[in-house]
């Protein structure tokens, strides 16, 4: 069995790692780290590469917060009044009854992700009234939740089937782009 080499890292090598280590955030209390030093000998390279330009993220259009029980834009009247109503019948229902709120998040975002992908465009999901005066926690969280940056995209619009019934949900998806 042969021994493990020690590697001497080369200037370029030394540059390279100055330049990435320039693009990452200190966390708070930590310092920088010291950059090893080249092994002697190896050919002279420039201590710094030049910057690579910064890769903009494809301009997207903003989606806005998503509120229950509101038409948003890109919605007809038609449409918004057969969902908003509960005449648009839910293809699939996730009963979120008795479960933590983590669970009750993962099994919303499983839900949403499937139905999507499966080219569902309406779901229903039942959170329950809730005990305390402003309904409970995954009532509560429900509108938060769909807001959120990886669910937003999936998401058209949300209402309440029933005027008397705030425990229920309805979310209408977006179509899936066909690529």
């Amino acid at each position: 069995m042969r021994a493990p080499r020690r590697s001497r890292l080369t200037e370029a090598d030394v540059a390279e790692w100055a330049n990435y280590a320039r693009h990452v955030h200190v966390l708070p209390g930590r310092a920088r780290p010291a950059l090893p030093e080249p092994a002697a000998g190896s050919p002279a390279l420039p201590r710094a590469l030049p910057a690579a330009p910064a890769a903009r993220p494809a301009s997207r259009p903003s989606l806005g917060g998503l509120v229950i029980g509101l038409q948003p834009p890109g919605v007809d009247n038609a449409t918004w009044a057969r969902f908003r109503t509960g005449k648009m019948a839910a293809s699939r229902t996730l009963d979120l009854h008795g479960r933590t709120a983590q669970r009750a998040f993962h099994s919303l975002v499983s839900l949403l992700r499937v139905s999507h992908a499966d080219g569902i465009r309406c779901v229903e999901v039942i959170t329950g009234r809730g005990s305390g005066e402003s309904g409970g926690v995954l009532r509560r969280e429900l509108p938060l939740w769909l807001n959120l940056p990886e669910l937003r995209p999936l998401v058209l619009a949300a209402a309440h089937p029933h005027a008397l019934n705030p425990g229920s949900v309805r979310i209408l998806l977006r179509r899936a782009r066909q690529a």
